[in-house]
């Protein structure tokens, strides 16, 4: 085999789990090489708020929550079962040092944040345990500025980062970028799709990707890592696996998360779990026909293609989708000029008048005329409007319990978010099933380490985040758990990396 570049370790992705995998390899002495298939680093983790959901940490300590492993392992323990208990123990045990030995870095710097878990189980914290990284000003990192994905309104309109520091998901990829850079063992490549994994004498020792001047056949003599995401933006895969939602309605960036590493380690034997799962939250279609994530709703209602509610819309995102997918659209939005604007949170931020202007939401002076506008019956909205409105005059939702919870006042600052829909103009915003990414993947041991299709793991390969099964299997217990784990788990494949060579 003749190879164009050799590394100890070939990272596949550059979200936050491929970012921290390659930190941890490159921080050890091992040459380590990240691919990316855009021209962009970070993924949908560029995108995101970056909450952590790494429990029992110095990060929760420093903040004085009273967080710990062991009230983790209660909470997820009430949500999972005991069938994945391997790697439940893995992640728990693997948090704190993960976190002593990110922070141990002067470029990254982490603060607990409040934010719920979203279930009420034993073992909640109502105030959550999840945290973020500080902003992080561009000009800290200079020219490695360009490579990092900015946020998504800029980036879906071709523009760059502004001169903002970068916050959330950003601040979190930049600052992995400057601790894998400072190394001197890390080198990027973006514009290199993976294509393949060479194998030889049984064990992954490679990898094929085609970049703009084609193709190229790069080493990895220790192992490598897949954290390239799921396979969210490929319509036909979706479709085959029973992913609900669609491929022009996940939040991935354009181009990115088509399933090329699942796909790869597949046709060598590897093993798959959990393929009609994702990451599901409600979009609101913005004028381009993309989705905007959508959280925090803390007044308006939202109904089916009957004209009816059937769920409470301040419910965590996941299991909103959930509920989503379980009924039958269209889906809208509907509030009124009480709200003074949309009574939610959405990634990114929508204008009005671009809204109404695109058609993506209609205004009306009357419910009756709101309905037709939407082609939906009007005595059924106005009755479902009429009854919520006499939920929020009691302040309670005899239907669907909406603000009972600490999640749903969170957003309403700790208030009630039942507010009645009763001042005209009224609005609809169309709302459909978006998602975070497929969570759905290949089969790993608790050590990242990817197996086949009779549980043994195949030499020299490993997987994290997206590209591997969740370990939560359809339930997302908190803000977080999806970097969180991505991170966990690469880092402990590299850890496995190293005592496989010693």
């Amino acid at each position: 085999m003749t190879w164009d570049d050799e590394y100890d370790v070939v990272v596949a992705g550059s979200g936050a789990g491929a970012m921290a995998g390659a930190f941890a390899a490159a921080s050890g002495g091992l040459r380590t090489a990240v691919l990316e298939k855009t021209d962009l680093l970070g993924g949908t983790s560029a995108y995101s708020g970056s909450a952590i959901w790494l429990p029992g940490t110095r990060v929760q300590a420093r903040a004085g929550i009273g967080d710990s492993a062991e009230s983790a392992r209660t909470y997820l323990r009430a949500l999972l079962g005991d069938g994945t208990a391997a790697h439940r123990e893995a992640f728990l045990e693997t948090a704190p040092e993960l976190v002593d030995f990110l922070e141990r870095d002067p470029a990254i710097e982490f603060e607990w944040r409040a934010f719920p878990d979203y279930f009420d189980a034993p073992g909640r914290l109502d105030m959550g345990r999840s945290f973020v990284p500080l902003d992080l000003p561009v000009e800290r990192l200079g020219d490695l500025a360009g490579l990092v994905r900015p946020p998504v309104d800029r980036d879906r309109a071709g523009r760059g980062h502004s001169a903002k520091p970068m916050a959330q998901g950003r601040a979190l990829i930049g600052r992995l970028l400057l601790a894998l850079t400072a190394t001197g063992n890390g080198t990027v490549r973006t514009g290199t799709a993976l294509t393949g994994l060479v194998v030889e004498d049984g064990r992954v020792t490679g990898v094929r990707a085609v970049t703009a001047d084609g193709p190229v056949r790069l080493r990895a003599s220790r192992g490598v890592l897949l954290a390239a995401g799921g396979f969210e933006s490929s319509a036909a895969l979706r479709g085959e696996r029973g992913v609900p939602g669609g491929a022009e309605w996940t939040m991935a960036p354009g181009g990115a998360n088509t399933g090329d590493a699942i796909a790869a380690a597949v046709r060598i034997g590897a093993a798959t779990g959990l393929l009609d799962q994702a990451w599901f939250c409600p979009g609101l279609l913005a004028p381009d026909g993309r989705p905007a994530f959508t959280l925090g709703f803390r007044g308006g209602l939202i109904v089916d293609g009957s004209g009816r509610r059937f769920a409470n819309e301040s419910l965590p995102y996941d299991q909103m989708g959930r509920r989503m997918a379980a009924a039958q659209g269209p889906f809208h939005l509907v509030f009124d000029a009480r709200s003074g604007g949309l009574p939610a949170i959405s990634v990114p931020p929508l204008v009005p008048d671009d809204q109404l202007a695109s058609g993506a939401w209609v205004r009306a002076d009357t419910l009756a005329e709101l309905a037709a506008r939407i082609g939906l019956p009007a005595d059924a909205l106005t009755a479902t409007v009429e009854r919520f409105n006499g939920f929020a005059e009691k302040g309670v939702d005899e239907d669907f319990h909406r603000g009972e919870d600490p999640y749903d006042r969170y957003f309403s600052g700790g208030g009630s978010c039942l507010a009645a829909v009763d001042r005209p103009p009224y609005y609809a915003a169309k709302v459909v099933l978006s998602d975070l990414g497929t969570k759905g993947g290949l089969r790993t041991d608790p050590d990242g380490r990817v197996l086949d299709g009779s549980g043994r793991p195949v030499p020299g390969l490993y997987a994290a985040g997206n590209t591997s099964a969740s370990f939560t299997g359809p339930v997302y217990p908190g803000p977080g758990i999806p970097i969180a784990t991505a991170m966990a788990f690469a880092y402990r494949a590299v850890q496995e990396i190293r005592r496989d060579h010693t």
